[in-house]
């Protein structure tokens, strides 16, 4: 059996971005103490459901992780370790804004035990970063970065692209930078429109126009020829690394293995068990202080559910997925969880593929997954 992936929510940052539907809040003061207990008994409640299962990844998201007080990770990190075991070689990540109040606890927090950091740059222009709500500089992105390289043996980088308004020459400028910095790992999302974001209420008012679809389709498939290039292809949609430097976290979602996930609004799936988190802070604090843990729902999740998720998390990685081991794993036959017809149409098309046992989307579908997975997926598998 895999190890876990355990995920710890810190949900506050110093200020809302206005593209983020994330759970984040902004609060004036915060007690650490508080916290540091509340989540401790959250992450105890977790473990005694799941006697003898190591941890192979922790990762500390939120809101910006970053701010907090490396003693309160360390902690952390030791009772998980006394709680569950760590699998050798753990990846320990950390999110983590680059400005220079983060930065000065980056020894700190690599001396707590995290080795690995991924920074919310998002763009290395300083008017994109105005427009983004952001709250560092180009300037400071970049020091933050190499007083990263510094700390961490393993740093990532992500960048928000298809703006309104870029082009591909500027695109092509501003990744170009990013792949000089020299990091093992970049995750490039193309801006999308959230609902209940504040660039949602911005295009609703026609105040702010995204960029056309054709654009951004063209901007991805410059992505993926730079950094294809630069020896960091994409191995998930949006996720490109130089070989094993992947996020070994994140590829326990999108392999759809166990993920425990504590703090305000985490979501975890266990033991065939759906789990989620009060989302507001003083909510999940008070359910901690009534339960002993921060549990809002928690429901059993039939095979259909199970091996439709699967699927609609495996295909957005370049590997895809072994149908016939899949279907195993949930008692379906292997033909009964795609949609045949689908299939062969969009093999016609070059958009999926058969390698052996496994499903992949090519590169030519990957720009469409989210207009093919709807029609590939069998949404109600028939039981073998």
């Amino acid at each position: 059996m895999p190890p876990l992936a355990l995920y710890v929510h810190w949900p506050f940052c110093l200020s809302k971005c206005p593209y983020c539907d994330f759970n984040s809040h902004v609060r004036r003061e915060i007690d650490t103490a508080v916290w540091a207990e509340a989540l401790a008994c959250d992450l105890a409640h977790e473990a005694a459901l799941l006697p003898g299962r190591q941890v192979g990844s922790l990762f500390f998201g939120g809101g910006t992780p970053s701010l907090m007080p490396p003693t309160l990770v360390a902690g952390l990190i030791e009772q998980a370790e006394r709680l569950f075991g760590f699998a050798p070689g753990i990846e320990i990540t950390l999110e983590g804004n680059p400005s220079s109040i983060e930065a000065a606890n980056y020894a700190g927090l690599a001396s707590a035990g995290v080795n690995r950091v991924s920074l919310g740059v998002q763009s290395l222009d300083d008017a994109a970063l105005r427009m983004l709500g952001r709250l560092h500089s180009a300037a400071e992105a970049l020091a933050a970065v190499e007083i990263a390289q510094r700390h961490f043996a393993r740093v990532s980088i992500d960048l928000i692209y298809a703006r309104p308004g870029q082009g591909d020459s500027q695109w092509d400028g501003e990744l170009s930078r990013a792949l000089a910095l020299g990091t093992e790992h970049l995750s490039l999302y193309q801006l999308t429109i959230e609902p209940g974001t504040r660039f949602a209420t911005e295009v609703r008012r026609g105040a702010l126009t995204p960029l056309d679809d054709d654009a951004a389709a063209d901007l991805f498939a410059l992505t993926q020829e730079r950094t294809a290039a630069a020896g960091l292809p994409a191995y998930e949609i949006s996720n490109h690394a130089r070989t094993g430097a992947e996020s070994r976290h994140n590829l326990a979602y999108w392999r759809y293995q166990d993920y425990v996930g504590i703090g305000p609004g985490a979501h975890g799936r266990r033991a065939r068990m759906a789990v989620m988190r009060h989302k507001k802070p003083e909510n999940y604090l008070a359910a901690i202080g009534a339960r002993g843990h921060g549990i809002a729902e928690e429901r059993v999740l039939p095979p259909q559910e199970q091996a439709t998720e699967a699927l609609l998390m495996g295909l957005r990685l370049a590997e895809g997925i072994d149908l016939p081991a899949l279907a195993d794993r949930f008692g379906f036959h292997p033909g009964a969880l795609i949609d045949r017809g689908k299939l062969h149409l969009h093999e016609a098309q070059g958009l999926v593929a058969r390698r052996g046992e496994r499903l992949v989307v090519t590169p030519q579908g990957m720009p469409l997954l989210d207009a093919l997975l709807p029609e590939l997926v069998a949404l109600q598998p028939e039981p073998a």
